[in-house]
């Protein structure tokens, strides 16, 4: 076994802040089955081979929320680098302002709109806490 073969893996995240009129942000609860079932997380995925953060991110809130968006709608903010037992996690956090449909949870997940400073209220992955005070210096 190689220095290479143990490193964990790196597993590339994207995530989006979708942000409201009122200045709150969408957080999506993660549904029973899934890894970390329970906890709120910034609605976003897993980037696909040969996909862009930014196509992942269109992709996958039309998935799990019904809404389009365009890529000149998505503005890079931060980004977290977390370590997790089995792998690490390194997820770009985008903003978005505007977009087209109603947000709905198409994968039967609660979904809430937040003000920033409330974030610390719902538990959230590891990797999504530090996002939190990026998005409240910003808004």
């Amino acid at each position: 076994m190689t220095v290479a073969d143990a490193r964990p893996k790196l597993v590339l995240v994207v995530a989006c802040a979708l942000v409201d009129a009122d200045g709150r942000v969408l957080i999506a609860q993660r549904p029973e089955g899934k890894t970390l079932a329970g906890l709120w997380e910034f609605p976003g995925g897993k980037v696909e081979a040969g996909e862009r953060p930014e196509e992942t991110l269109i992709r996958e809130l039309a998935e799990e929320l019904g809404i389009r968006v365009e890529e000149p709608c998505l503005a890079p903010l931060t980004f977290a680098s977390h370590a997790y037992e089995t792998f690490h996690l390194l997820m770009p956090l985008y903003v978005c302002r505007r977009w087209t449909g109603l947000v709905t949870g198409l994968e039967g997940q609660a979904t809430r709109w937040v003000r920033p400073e409330r974030l610390r209220d719902f538990p959230m992955p590891p990797a999504d806490e530090p996002l939190i005070a990026h998005l409240v210096d910003l808004l």
